[in-house]
């Protein structure tokens, strides 16, 4: 009797054009480049953070694989890769002993422990952010004094509010005697575009949100590089490094829910949500297109990759706007790595152990 075996209705991971090592290397750079750009307003601060957690990531490595590899454990580029996406969620200001610590933790016990690259149930990256935050968050609390999701934070546990549901609004009020104002450049950039764009929409562009893209502020790092950490993710999605259908979906949902209800919070109505703040703080470009998009910690197939974006764009929302946690969407991910476990099972019965092919014919035609 031929034996017989298991044939796939669909092929998983179809949408990936890069091999892991120079996905993990883009990814790299284009953090790095986030990083270079919060270092040029911090005295250099964000590049010792991210120059500490690359040294300890690799050093992990090197240490957990010196027997098998060594020195070939770094070529995939996954030891560099997680400690720089590391670094941009951290402040900007914490001690270098937490990147470090924090690069550690996600190479040797989220990344190794389950089996070495392709076998972490989460990203290790995330993991690490996780294992500081709530190891050490007076830390936490206190490197993110003085910045504008904190500013906002005090301010909406003050009582302040604003009829057009608008963060920013809050964050002009309370940060006024606080030391927060927009910068000079926001306010030339923000008159530029008023007296060209913006005046043939009959709409005026407030000012603050050019800082968004170049903040000085103290912040996470995906927040202070936000230009170049753009940048690096539009090429990322260009040479489909990432599966581009889950950063898609991901910003869908939470710009969507973010422009219905998140507003509400604020002191505005339905439907007054800032989606631009929404989008453009709180590390939510990182989470979109490094962290939710990496491909090892997520689903295979096409229905189980819709799912788990629109989830984690959901949870984004939901842990941002109703558990005011600004970061929130770090959360979100790490959640969705847990249920992707189960995700994967219902792929298995769904999708791959359909119809049966003669022995021979292998497992994927």
């Amino acid at each position: 009797m031929a034996k017989q075996q298991f044939l796939p209705r669909q092929c998983p991971q179809v949408s990936l054009a890069r091999p892991s090592p120079e996905r993990m290397w883009m990814v790299a750079f284009c953090a790095l480049a986030a990083v270079v750009q919060s270092s040029l307003t911090d005295s250099f601060a964000s590049l010792v953070l991210a120059l500490s957690a690359l040294a300890s990531s690799c050093a992990a490595e090197l240490l957990v694989t010196r027997r098998e590899c060594g020195f070939d454990a770094l070529k995939d580029g996954s030891a560099a890769a997680s400690a720089l996406v590391l670094v941009l969620l951290l402040p900007n200001r914490i001690h270098p002993l937490y990147a470090v610590l924090g690069a550690v933790f996600a190479i040797v016990v989220v990344k190794h422990s389950f089996g070495g690259l392709g076998s972490n149930w989460a990203n290790p990256a995330a993991a690490g952010w996780l294992f500081l935050r709530v190891s050490w968050p007076d830390a936490f609390d206190s490197a993110l004094r003085g910045s504008p999701l904190s500013i906002i934070s005090g301010g909406l546990a003050a009582g302040l509010s604003s009829p057009q549901g608008s963060p920013l609004g809050i964050l002009k009020i309370a940060g006024s005697g606080g030391g927060w104002a927009a910068s000079r450049f926001d306010g030339v950039i923000s008159s530029a575009l008023n007296g060209s764009v913006f005046s043939f929409l009959g709409a005026e562009l407030p000012s603050g949100y050019v800082d968004l893209f170049v903040s000085g502020a103290p912040g996470i790092i995906a927040d202070r590089g936000l230009a170049c950490l753009l940048a690096g993710t539009i090429a990322v999605a260009a040479f489909q490094a990432v599966r581009v259908r889950v950063p898609a979906v991901y910003l869908l949902v939470y710009a969507v829910l973010v422009r219905i209800a998140g507003g509400i919070p604020f002191g505005g109505a339905a439907g007054s949500g800032d989606i631009l703040f929404g989008v453009f703080s709180g590390g939510i470009i990182a989470a979109a297109f490094l962290l939710a998009g990496e491909p090892v910690t997520g689903a295979k197939s096409g229905a189980g990759i819709f799912a788990g974006a629109a989830l984690a764009g959901f949870l984004s929302w939901f842990f941002r706007y109703q558990g005011f946690d600004p970061y929130g969407a770090f959360l979100a991910v790490l959640a969705v790595n847990a249920v992707s476990v189960f995700i994967r099972g219902v792929e298995f019965r769904c999708l791959y152990a359909g119809g049966r092919a003669p022995a021979g014919k292998g497992l994927f035609r």
